[in-house]
């Protein structure tokens, strides 16, 4: 099992910080950082810093915003950042939600599956360097009846396949990731609720006629250090409140919908009821501890390392880390712990 680093979102006072991370990882021999967008920092612009200040580690999207994009655009933005940054890109895509892709983008949140499956196809033909034609229900290149001409991407990225990553949350959508995509960028992952999920990724390998080898699946996992195991899950309380009951409305939370998949109904329910209240206070208090033991890293080394073979039996392949509640000095320390675990347990590649 790999070991990445997730920065999360850009521009929130811990520039510098992120950047130190980011070489930290590097140093380690972690496999890839990725950067967030939502409608802040983009993600595009900070992977060229990172890139420009480290070595071996790639750089990941997690994600690019498929509505703030042409997928021509995402694939010139690929192979840019493929040729800057030596053949070290990776292409995460993702649909935002209707909140952020209407209110943000301007963009209709209709039939994000087929949207995305062409999005995919579309990005893929045009870092192949084939002349772009595409006909199909959302993307039409050329544009018929104008003076549009069919071209072909001028860059030539380092690598000839670029890995194409896609954020993935209810089964519909997971089985398309198997399909289409390199890999799965995932949220929430629970090694015990971890096997339903792969099910529906390898459905859409078993449907593209591919198996699971190579298939990357890539969870972001919070990471808090501490003899306190309650403190440490404290400090993941407000992601995890923001996440289910916040990022979204209430009819449409694909967040709020995967903790109630997970066995988790009616804490889902009062997460959301309070938190779209503004009692945020009431929601994070909400958050079962045992939803949050199952779905971080909490605790010391030693507990760190006795969870980490879950992960590595579940599926995952490379363990993203996102450091919660602590400055600079304390997860350039919880990056080093996480590699040091992975190493006691026997499951660092």
């Amino acid at each position: 099992m790999r070991l990445g680093l997730n920065l999360g979102y850009w521009g929130a006072g811990a520039d510098t910080d992120n950047l130190a991370l980011a070489r930290e990882a590097d140093r380690l021999g972690f496999a890839v950082v990725w950067a967030a967008e939502a409608y802040g920092s983009d993600a595009a612009t900070v992977l060229s810093w990172v890139a420009a200040q480290t070595e071996r580690i790639d750089v990941g999207s997690a994600v690019f915003q498929i509505p703030a994009r042409s997928p021509a655009m995402a694939a010139m933005t690929a192979a840019t950042l493929d040729t800057l940054s030596g053949g070290r890109f990776r292409l995460g895509l993702g649909v935002s939600g209707p909140q952020v892709s209407e209110g943000w983008h301007g963009v209709r949140f209709d039939k994000p599956l087929a949207r995305t499956r062409e999005y995919v196809a579309i990005v893929r033909k045009a870092l192949r360097r084939e002349r772009l034609r595409y006909a199909g229900e959302h993307y039409t290149l050329p544009l018929p009846d104008g003076p549009g001409k069919a071209l072909t991407l001028t860059v030539h990225p380092v690598r000839e396949h670029i890995p194409v990553y896609l954020a993935a949350v209810g089964p519909r959508n997971l089985e398309l990731a198997g399909e289409v995509a390199d890999g799965w960028l995932a949220i929430f992952y629970s090694p015990e609720y971890a096997a339903e999920a792969l099910a529906h990724v390898a459905a859409g390998r078993t449907a593209a006629g591919l198996s699971m080898d190579g298939f990357d699946a890539v969870p972001t996992v919070p990471v808090v250090l501490g003899d306190d195991v309650a403190a440490a899950a404290d400090a993941v309380r407000p992601y995890t409140a923001l996440y289910v009951g916040g990022m979204g409305s209430r009819e449409k939370n694909f967040y709020n919908a995967q903790m109630i998949r997970m066995g988790w109904p009616a804490e889902a329910a009062e997460i959301q009821d309070r938190y779209l209240s503004r009692d945020y206070e009431g929601a994070m208090a909400a958050v079962p501890r045992a939803f949050l033991e199952q779905t971080s890293l909490l605790g010391d080394r030693a507990r760190i390392a006795d969870r980490l073979p879950a992960y590595a039996e579940a599926g995952v392949t490379t363990l993203s880390v996102a450091c919660h509640g602590g400055d600079v000095e304390r997860n350039i320390a919880t990056l080093r712990t996480v590699a040091e675990a992975a190493e006691q347990a026997g499951v660092a590649e």
